[in-house]
């Protein structure tokens, strides 16, 4: 996913109220920018940071600036949560993600579980495949990847749902989109969202299928680059 327009550069000054960021320009100026994470963004908001912003000329927006990503003096990470299915969706179709080849139709957000939308659906007439996508930006002091960075029920159903699919014949996959490449392995946040990590337990022990997948981050694009290793004890 190759940004259309250059982003802008800027320090990250605070994260508050869950969307909003103050960003301080190379020129002085301070600007508000939304912040499209709803998560706790450990390890991602240190004041300081460089960062990068996008601009939309849109009049209706209350915010023209959107925050993109941050730089922890290591790696880029990509923090816009609303990115990871077309990302997700760009490997799929360009074969980096090996294990999700072979179907004719992509489709997304279609309709399944219980008032449930799947981020990807893969599908050869009536073989099916369910892919719900989450964005990874936690590292934590041990080197290893974490999903979540905060509770979630919504993620807790998103299990339950893709457990269903398996029982129904189907195949499903939790895709892990990591953004950022300073860690090492993926395991679950136990110790943010124990509930989380005991239901991934269980529904991989039901056939749910775990992929994580790092995205290579930088100012002029995202892109699926490796599949990275995951534990689960």
């Amino acid at each position: 996913m190759k940004f259309e327009q250059p982003l802008i550069k800027g320090y990250l000054i605070r994260r508050y109220k869950r969307f909003l960021a103050d960003v301080r320009l190379p020129s002085g100026e301070t600007v508000t920018a939304h912040c499209p994470n709803s998560g706790s963004m450990k390890t991602c908001d240190q004041p300081g940071w460089e960062v990068r912003l996008s601009q939309s000329d849109n009049p209706k927006r209350k915010l023209k600036y959107t925050w993109e990503m941050v730089h922890n003096g290591k790696c880029w990470i990509g923090i816009n949560t609303i990115f990871a299915n077309k990302i997700a969706a760009e490997g799929i179709r360009t074969a980096v993600i090996r294990e999700l080849q072979g179907y004719e139709l992509l489709q997304t957000e279609r309709k399944y579980g219980q008032n449930s939308r799947v981020d990807l659906l893969l599908s050869n007439g009536n073989e099916k495949c369910y892919v719900e996508v989450k964005n990874v930006t936690l590292v934590e002091a041990d080197g290893f990847y974490r999903f979540p960075d905060a509770v979630t029920k919504r993620g807790l159903k998103h299990l339950g749902e893709l457990a269903e699919m398996v029982r129904q014949g189907h195949r499903a996959v939790m895709l892990f989109l990591i953004q950022r490449s300073d860690g090492t392995v993926f395991k679950p946040a136990d110790h943010i969202d124990p509930d989380y990590g005991q239901a991934l337990r269980e529904v991989f022990k039901a056939g749910v299928e775990i992929l994580p997948y790092r995205a290579e981050v930088s100012p002029d694009e995202i892109f699926v680059a490796e599949k990275i290793p995951f534990e689960l004890d």
